[in-house]
């Protein structure tokens, strides 16, 4: 595993390490309240099982770009994964401090848009609640594809969703949710073709809720969201409209 730095927790925004750093935000106790409670229990649980279908067992080294929240470094680390955060100040490795301290995490500090490691350095890459925050997307994306020897995982809002109303209800939004930030929706397509620029394709996409998962945390209530999400997946209305979005790109074979 990675060598891991000693780790200043109370660091401020002045000692960031990289030039981006939209997962500082996400690192935080703040955002770690959005998914409390049994309802963010719940939303959590369907992210591991979506997840779960992305990631083969020959998948053992696991690099998290941005994953200082652990919703991904923890299950994956629990599975007996090798799992090392890349996180843009030290101040992302706060929430993890135990699971570094005691060896079964790694945690390095850098520039999340220019990775420091080697090509091909991991299995795979993932990177959640990152990509729609990120400034410097595509060069996330050229990084990813570089230091992944073959699978990509990471989740992503997509515009044919309730996110295209996003423009007219972030204001509710705002209000329910209680520190959303702006972020870039995307269409799997342009994501889908910048991939195929680095050599690698679309292997598997699982979409997760079709109902804003601001409108879950407002019912408050996971046995009526199961029950409502459970429908929308019955009829087929999660898989034409449902969001985020989680997929998978694995690097093309030379005979492909």
């Amino acid at each position: 595993m990675t060598t891991t730095a000693p780790l200043h927790f109370e660091a401020g925004l002045d000692e960031i390490c990289g030039t981006e750093n939209a997962d500082v935000h996400a690192s935080s106790d703040e955002y770690a309240r959005r998914f409390g409670g049994s309802v963010g229990e719940w939303m959590l649980s369907v992210q591991e099982i979506a997840l779960s279908h992305m990631l083969s067992t020959h998948v053992r080294t696991v690099l998290d770009i941005g994953g200082g929240h652990g919703q991904i470094a923890l299950p994956l680390s629990n599975l007996g994964r090798s799992v090392t955060i890349l996180g843009s100040s030290p101040v992302c490795a706060k929430r993890m401090r135990h699971q570094i301290e005691n060896g079964t995490i790694s945690f390095k500090c850098g520039n999340l848009v220019e990775l420091p490691f080697r090509d091909r350095s991991f299995d795979g890459v993932v990177s959640f609640r990152l990509m729609s925050h990120c400034t410097a997307w595509k060069r996330l994306v050229a990084e990813m594809c570089r230091v992944a020897d073959s699978t990509v995982v990471f989740d992503y809002p997509v515009w044919c969703s309730s996110n295209f109303l996003t423009p007219l209800f972030f204001s509710i939004k705002k209000r329910i949710e209680g520190n959303t930030r702006l972020y870039k929706i995307f269409t799997t397509r342009e994501l889908e073709r910048e991939f195929r620029a680095h050599g690698f394709k679309r292997t598997a996409m699982r979409k997760q809720f079709f109902c804003p998962m601001g409108l879950h945390r407002a019912l408050k209530s996971p046995r009526l969201s199961k029950v409502i999400e459970g429908i929308a997946r019955a009829l087929l209305l999660t898989r034409l409209f449902g969001s985020p979005v989680v997929i998978a790109f694995d690097r093309k074979q030379t005979d492909d």
